[in-house]
């Protein structure tokens, strides 16, 4: 092949040379909006400990999202904040990432209900709508974890998890659209759908009960503190995501499940004794 011919084809000579120069220089205005963008933290706002029903204890937990690199996590475990107020305890003496918020994960006749930011336990048992109320009277943050994952049937009864179509009704400040428990894909598609309707702050949560689990969902919010979660929920400016597991970490949830039923038929038989 001829040079001539050869140049016309790679894109060489000073024509092509001046070119390449011309889209390799970077556009200024670009740049000034790439470094207006804030920074974007994660944030797992849905996990448990050995407190209640996890297996992770949680110094464990804390130490596992600051390798994830984590801004902000928040330790819910059912009806009960210990576990959250030793974790914010440990993470805050050492005063690196993550930020904990101390939450619980409040079993209310409806169905699940979140709260976050809390100074007190709040008493389980309540309506779903009465449990929102006390959470917002101590300051804090109301969301729907799960919303369809056992929802209420009269025609089956057992316990309830999810409050189903009335996250869009109660006055919940966010909705919890991604859940990385497996098996929940469906769950998550239709949470998604009633928070296009419900117009809350969408979040992404583990639910983690293992340490594999921690950061698999999670919520992104501009800035990297608890603060900054609180003002981007407040303003509906989450963003909820997803990672996939990797083969191993599903044995261990299903590990997980076998003895989290073992345990719950035990407790079962010890109350009808």
């Amino acid at each position: 092949m001829k040079a001539g011919r050869a140049s016309s084809l790679t894109g060489s000579g000073p024509a092509a040379a001046a070119d390449a120069q011309t889209q390799a220089e970077p556009d200024p205005a670009q740049q000034t909006e790439e470094a207006a963008q804030p920074e974007r933290g994660h944030a797992d706002l849905h996990m448990h400990t050995s407190f209640s029903d996890g297996w992770p204890g949680p110094v464990q937990v804390v130490r596992q999202a600051r390798q994830l690199g984590l801004a902000v996590i928040a330790v819910t475990d059912h009806d009960t904040i210990e576990g959250a107020l030793w974790a914010a305890a440990y993470a805050g003496s050492s005063g690196l990432a993550p930020e904990v918020i101390v939450g619980e994960e409040i079993s209310t006749r409806q169905g699940h209900v979140v709260g976050l930011f809390l100074e007190k336990r709040i008493r389980p048992g309540q309506s779903a709508a009465a449990t929102i109320a006390a959470i917002h009277r101590q300051g804090g943050i109301a969301f729907a974890p799960h919303p369809f994952w056992r929802t209420k049937n009269p025609s089956r009864p057992r316990r309830v998890h999810g409050v189903g179509w009335q996250a869009a009704e109660l006055d919940f400040d966010a909705i919890e659209v991604e859940n990385s428990t497996p098996g929940f894909y469906l769950f998550n598609q239709l949470a998604q759908r009633l928070n296009e309707d419900a117009g809350r702050a969408a979040l992404g949560n583990s639910d983690a009960h293992i340490l594999d689990a921690i950061g698999r969902s999670y919520t992104s919010f501009p800035g990297c503190t608890a603060l900054d979660l609180r003002l981007a929920v407040e303003g509906r400016l989450t963003q909820a995501h997803r990672r996939r597991y990797p083969a191993m970490a599903l044995v261990r949830y299903a590990a997980w499940g076998i003895e989290h039923r073992r345990l719950r038929r035990l407790a079962s038989a010890r109350r009808s004794a």
